[in-house]
């Protein structure tokens, strides 16, 4: 039987959080750059463990009464499970908890799975940022609002 937990996440799942995000990143983040945003006073990692095994995560800021959802990724071994859903879940009941009224993200303008998977949770698009990826890419940027 498959035993899915998610959980809070620490400088001690570092090399985890690597690893899944170099393997479903173009460009990865660096060992500092989760160091740095694992011990920031506003940040708030989440991860989903399947049978014991870190295999996703999720970064969000929160500052005031908005959030800003910095980095979401599955393993791609994993993905297509409902994981992620599980993590915007728990990212939905901490924002209700700490009374944020709205989240916020950008997604890749070619990421439609992602996309899909925001509005689900009642994400709407709102603008584009031009150019916003290193290759070029544009992002969408959503916002889900009214969330306390």
């Amino acid at each position: 039987m498959l035993q899915i937990e998610v959980c809070k996440l620490n400088a001690s799942h570092v090399n985890d959080l690597l690893y899944i995000n170099s393997n479903s990143f173009e460009h990865p983040w660096s060992k500092e750059s989760f160091i740095s945003e694992i011990t920031n006073k506003f940040s708030h990692y989440l991860g989903v463990k399947l049978n014991g095994k870190l295999v996703g995560y999720i970064g969000i800021w929160l500052i005031i009464d908005e959030a800003h959802i910095t980095n979401i990724a599955i393993n791609p071994d994993y993905r297509k499970q409902g994981l992620a859903s599980k993590l915007l879940k728990a990212t939905l009941r901490l924002c209700y908890k700490e009374k944020i009224d709205g989240i916020t993200l950008e997604v890749r303008k070619s990421n439609l799975a992602a996309r899909n998977l925001y509005k689900k949770f009642g994400f709407e698009e709102e603008s584009i940022r031009k150019n916003y990826y290193e290759n070029g890419e544009d992002a969408i940027i959503m916002w889900k609002k009214n969330c306390s």
